[in-house]
């Protein structure tokens, strides 16, 4: 059970109302995200770029918030992930390794486990090594790489909102799943 009461949409001020009207699916991530009236707009804009916008693969991308999910042992990240990452390609052996921690399982190419081997010192250590860096640089142009820090911060940001107010985990969004069809992979 949550440990803070969700926003009712109906009953939120004019400008979070308008907010719910946009989202492809009203969430209780974001009956809870949207206490904070002066941030929930931004932050939904800010999701739905990182969704919907960026150059990053979208495939790539969704490892990368997978593993956010399973570091931060942020279930509801997870569920409502794996629903996303399967839209744009991301396999079932793929989400169990995830499931175990295994970014070097050989379900993932090579493109793959940089980016979680990325993702995973940008979460543990704040900063990807040196080594890492230069390795991700030969792969992803400095847009794709600026989106993929910015994806696994928003996401690190969502899981930490998600735990501390204990939202109530809910089945996958079909209306998010409609967002990102037709992505490449």
């Amino acid at each position: 059970m949550a440990r803070l009461p969700y926003v009712v949409p109906e009953e939120a001020p004019e400008k979070v109302q308008e907010t719910f009207k946009r989202l492809p699916a009203v969430l209780n991530v974001f009956k809870m995200m949207a206490h904070s009236e002066t941030n929930f707009r931004p932050l939904v804009r800010l999701g739905t770029a990182v969704l919907a916008e960026q150059k990053l693969s979208p495939k790539l991308r969704e490892l990368a918030i997978l593993r956010v999910a399973n570091l931060s042992k942020a279930e509801y990240e997870w569920v409502q992930h794996v629903a996303l990452a399967k839209v744009v390609g991301v396999t079932q052996p793929q989400v169990d390794a995830l499931g175990r921690g295994e970014i070097h399982s050989p379900c993932f190419d090579a493109a793959e486990q940089l980016v979680l081997e990325f993702a995973t010192e940008v979460i543990r250590d704040v900063r990807a090594s040196d080594q890492t860096f230069a390795r991700v640089r030969e792969q992803l142009t400095p847009r794709e790489i600026v989106e993929l820090v910015l994806a696994v911060g928003y996401y690190m940001m969502v899981a930490r909102l998600l735990e501390t107010t204990a939202v109530d985990l809910e089945p996958p969004a079909e209306g998010f799943a409609k967002l990102l069809q037709g992505r490449k992979p």
